[in-house]
């Protein structure tokens, strides 16, 4: 029961200074010019505002955990070298997002390379009575072409805009709108077609 208080009051402070915190930039213009003046708390702030979503991004290219907080921590290690060389003609949350899919790819080329050099091969047996439909899904997913895949991530897991996707990867909206339709009949026929 002690144990518990001690979490719930550290909880409650977390909250109490993650408010504080919050209310110490009042703008994004206010937030950049601190990280700009390396201030410590504004990049707390920039990554209580933007790790979950990244950490959420990174999980669905890297396709498991310790990649994905590899690929966010050497996001935000790249934000904050490069703080200067944004020039804001995107949000900050856009430029964050494109730094962590370019850590992504990186991470995911590494270990392809590790694996490749140690010559062995991925191997991932799974019962077929276990073969659910999320196995199927995430299966079909890495099947798809990988730009696809982003838009139908960046689109219906993470609940982004066109606009927004555009931006983040450096395309026309109507690219991301094209990439989206062909990632869904993509999809739907790898998720229809009899499997041996």
């Amino acid at each position: 029961m002690q144990n518990e208080t001690k979490k719930m009051v550290g909880a409650s402070q977390l909250v109490l200074v993650g408010r504080l915190a919050a209310a110490q930039y009042g703008s994004e213009a206010e937030l950049l010019a601190a990280c700009r003046r390396r201030e410590m708390g504004a990049f707390e702030q920039l990554y209580r505002a933007h790790g979950a979503r990244l950490k959420s991004v990174a999980y669905h290219i890297a396709g498991n955990r310790q990649d994905a907080e590899d690929a966010v921590q050497d996001t935000f290690l790249k934000a904050y070298r490069g703080i200067d060389g944004f020039t804001g003609a995107s949000s900050i949350g856009t430029w964050l997002c494109r730094i962590c899919i370019n850590a992504c790819y990186d991470v995911v080329r590494k270990r392809q390379l590790e694996a490749e050099r140690a010559e062995a091969p991925e191997s991932r047996t799974r019962p077929q009575n276990q073969m659910a439909l999320r196995a199927q899904l995430d299966d079909a997913l890495r099947r798809i072409h990988p730009r696809h895949r982003m838009v139908f991530l960046l689109f219906a897991v993470e609940g982004m805009k066109h606009a927004e996707i555009a931006a983040i990867l450096e395309i026309p909206e109507g690219t991301s709108k094209a990439w989206l339709f062909e990632a869904k009949r993509e999809l739907q026929r790898l998720l229809t077609e009899v499997r041996p």
